[in-house]
């Protein structure tokens, strides 16, 4: 059973960036990242590294290791009991970059404005 419910950040267009990142994925990564998105969902807020980690304010990484690269969701944890997913990429250099950072605050930003917190 799963304990805490994970939606997809959605844009005002109704676009949804994390899906259609998914999307690209070879379908051998795209289940790794889905796993572990399914861990997300069973240990909620107790899921810790390797699997997540805290990157900046309320913002979380779910950290997949795969053939394509160091696959990144980033996330925060909305009321209730949920989990939004806000931006992921594939990482190529040590550090998150800040872009990716960013990309994943607007929408976050945007999320709570439009779903009120």
């Amino acid at each position: 059973m799963m304990d805490w419910i994970i939606d997809f950040y959605k844009d005002d267009k109704g676009k949804e960036p994390v899906k259609d990142f998914l999307d690209t994925l070879q379908i051998s990564s795209r289940v790794r990242v889905t796993r572990v998105i399914e861990r997300l969902a069973n240990c909620g807020v107790l899921l810790k590294e390797p699997y997540s980690r805290l990157v900046r304010g309320k913002i979380r990484e779910l950290r997949v290791k795969d053939l394509q690269g160091n696959i990144r969701v980033l996330y925060f944890t909305f009321t209730e009991k949920r989990f939004i997913l806000l931006h992921a990429f594939i990482k190529k250099t040590n550090k998150t970059p800040k872009r990716e950072i960013v990309i994943a605050e607007k929408r976050m930003n945007d999320y709570i404005k439009r779903h009120g917190g």
